[in-house]
C-alpha cells in the first residue's frame, strides 16, 4: 500500500511546486505594463541626448548597445546567430532603423508625448494596408468598422497637429507620422521572418547591427561626432538598455499572454510619455491635443481587434518602435 501511494505523493509535490512556480512568475499584464514604462523612459532619455547628440549618433549608440546585450544572450543560451535569410533581414532592418531614426527625431524636435502618440499610429496604417490589400485584390467589399479606425485615427492626427505644435515644427510632425507607417511595414516583415523560422532574438540583433552601420555612416557623412558628457554617455547608454529590456519583457507579455490585452495595454506608453513631457520637459499639451492622443488610442486598439478577427493571428510584434 505505501509503495502505491509513494508515486501519488511525489505527483503531489511536484505539482505544488509547478503551481508555486506559475504563481511567481509575472502575469502578462504586469510584462506588459512594465514595458511601457520603460520604453517612456527611454524616449525621455532620447530628448535628452538629442540636446547633445545628433540623431544618428543616438540611432548609433542604441544599436551598439542592443547588439552587445542580444550577443551576450545568446550566447548564455547557446543559440546561434547564423542565418539563411540575409536578405529578408536586411529589408527589414533598413525598414526598421529608418523608422526608428525618424522617431527619435520627432522625440527631439517634438512634445514628447506627441512624438510618441504618432509612432502609435503603425496599427491604424496597417489597418489602412489591409483595407487597400483588400480593395487591390478584389476581395470582399470594403470593412466599414475598419475603414472608420482608420478615419478616427486620422482625425486624431488632424488634432496633434494643429494646437499642440508650432509652424517651425511641423516637418518634425510629418516624420513622426511616416515613422508610424514605417514601423507598420517593420511589423509586417518581423512577421515574414517569424513565420519563416527566424526567432526574436536574431531579428533584434540584425537590427542592431543595421542601426550601427546606418548610425555610423550619417553621422560620419553628415553631422559629425560630438565630444561626451558623463550625462550624454549615460542618456546614451540608458537609450540601449531600456529599449532592449523593454523590448525582450514586451515579447514575454506577448507569449504568454492574449494580444488583444497586450495591445491595449501598450497605449500606456502614452500616458507615461505625457507626465514626462509635463514634469521634465514643460511641455504644453492642450484639450484638443488631449482628445486627438485618445482617438488615436482608441482606433488603434480598435484595429488591432478588427484586423485580428478579420485575418489569423500571426507572429507580428507590436511592439512601439521598430
Amino acid at each position: 500500500m505505501s509503495s502505491s501511494r509513494g508515486p501519488k505523493v511525489i505527483q503531489m509535490r511536484a505539482d505544488r511546486i509547478l503551481n508555486r512556480e506559475r504563481k511567481e512568475k509575472l502575469p502578462a499584464p504586469v510584462l506588459m505594463v512594465a514595458a511601457t514604462f520603460l520604453f517612456a523612459t527611454m524616449g525621455m532619455c532620447v530628448k535628452f541626448a538629442s540636446a547633445e547628440y545628433s540623431t544618428s549618433e543616438i540611432v548609433f549608440y542604441r544599436g551598439l548597445v542592443g547588439a552587445a546585450i542580444m550577443l551576450v544572450l545568446t550566447r548564455t543560451h547557446g543559440l546561434t546567430l547564423r542565418t539563411s535569410l540575409p536578405s529578408l533581414h536586411f529589408s527589414r532592418s533598413i525598414t526598421g532603423v529608418s523608422a526608428l531614426g525618424l522617431w527619435f527625431y520627432a522625440i527631439g524636435e517634438l512634445p514628447l508625448s506627441t512624438a510618441v502618440t504618432l509612432n502609435y499610429m503603425s496599427p491604424i496604417w496597417m489597418a489602412l494596408m489591409l483595407l487597400g490589400g483588400s480593395a487591390f485584390l478584389g476581395g470582399r467589399g470594403v470593412d466599414v468598422r475598419l475603414a472608420c479606425t482608420v478615419l478616427l485615427g486620422f482625425a486624431g492626427v488632424v488634432c496633434i497637429l494643429q494646437p499642440t505644435m508650432e509652424h517651425n515644427q511641423l516637418w518634425a510632425g510629418l516624420m513622426g507620422l511616416l515613422s508610424g507607417l514605417l514601423t507598420a511595414m517593420a511589423y509586417l516583415q518581423v512577421s515574414a521572418l517569424g513565420k519563416a523560422g527566424e526567432p526574436e532574438g536574431r531579428v533584434v540583433f540584425y537590427f542592431s547591427l543595421c542601426s550601427i552601420g546606418a548610425g555610423a555612416l550619417v553621422t560620419s557623412l553628415v553631422s559629425g561626432w560630438h565630444v561626451h558628457t558623463l550625462k550624454g554617455l549615460s542618456m546614451l547608454l540608458a537609450v540601449g538598455l531600456l529599449a532592449t529590456l523593454a523590448q525582450l519583457l514586451m515579447t514575454r507579455a506577448y507569449a504568454i499572454g492574449r494580444m488583444l490585452v497586450n495591445g491595449s495595454l501598450q497605449y500606456l506608453s502614452i500616458l507615461w510619455s505625457y507626465f514626462y513631457g509635463v514634469l521634465l520637459f514643460n511641455d504644453l499639451v492642450t484639450g484638443l491635443g488631449l482628445l486627438g492622443m485618445g482617438l488615436i488610442a482608441v482606433a488603434g486598439i480598435a484595429a488591432a481587434r478588427l484586423r485580428q478577427s478579420i485575418t489569423p493571428a500571426n507572429s507580428i510584434n507590436t511592439a512601439p518602435g521598430p
